[in-house]
């Protein structure tokens, strides 16, 4: 596991065959706020960096129900039964393994790794705006249709789950990049995942932190420049 941190967020990487998965502990007053809960073999490397820090781990938020993303989150909750877990009011259908699609979604199929077998129920149900310490939550739909991200106040930093992807170039969920396509395959919709690029943008953050790559410091030019090349194959290739 790699550990990089950048103020009051620190990122944990996995590179299982040549793929990276990100998860972060975000550091408040009162302890630490978990997003995202990578893979089953991540559990040992959260519960050791939250020793380390010497700081309870008193929220385990979600930015969308993919395997890659909860993976641990059954084990980490057997050991953190006081961690409140937080997702979507729409992907905690997923959660539960219900790909079903509501009648007022486009009706596009939802893709990707969606889990069969987790238990853990979640706490608090987000909508967009809800605080989470010193994180708002931000619907951001596309990857999922419940996807979330998470803007800290105190410094700008903008977690977005798969709505971008650093690795290999940054780029919009949806937008295949040849040697990491795997984000792009699992995405749900390709225009609603760029319009949620854009409302990230709007944000102007001083750093983005995805679901694979690394940290993006000054990020808002590329992602500005991934926006335009996810529009301009939108156009040539439709949804």
């Amino acid at each position: 596991m790699r550990l990089t941190q950048e103020g009051h967020l620190l990122q944990l990487t996995w590179m299982p065959r040549f793929f990276p998965v990100n998860c972060y502990l975000i550091e408040e007053e009162d302890g630490l706020t978990l997003i995202d809960a990578a893979m089953p073999f991540s559990v040992q490397g959260i519960m050791d960096t939250a020793t380390k820090l010497n700081k309870p781990v008193n929220r385990i938020i979600l930015t969308h129900a993919h395997g890659d993303h909860v993976g641990a989150l059954d084990e980490l909750k057997k050991r953190l039964p006081a961690a409140l877990v937080y997702i979507s009011e729409r992907d905690s259908a997923l959660l539960r393994g219900d790909r079903s699609l509501r009648a007022d979604e486009l009706q596009t199929p939802i893709k990707g790794s969606v889990p069969a077998k987790i238990t853990t129920v979640p706490d608090i149900l987000l909508r967009e705006g809800d605080a989470i310490g010193s994180l708002t939550a931000i619907s951001t739909p596309g990857h999922t249709p419940g996807s979330m991200s998470f803007l800290d106040q105190r410094t700008g930093a903008l977690v977005v789950g798969d709505a971008f992807q650093t690795f290999r170039r940054t780029a919009v969920s949806g937008t295949v990049v040849p040697l990491f396509p795997f984000p792009a395959m699992a995405t749900w919709n390709k225009t609603t995942a760029l319009e949620s690029a854009m409302k990230l943008l709007r944000l102007s953050p001083k750093l983005l932190a995805v679901g694979h790559g690394n940290l993006l410091k000054a990020p808002v030019e590329q992602m500005k420049f991934a926006i335009k090349q996810a529009e301009e194959m939108q156009k040539k290739g439709g949804n």
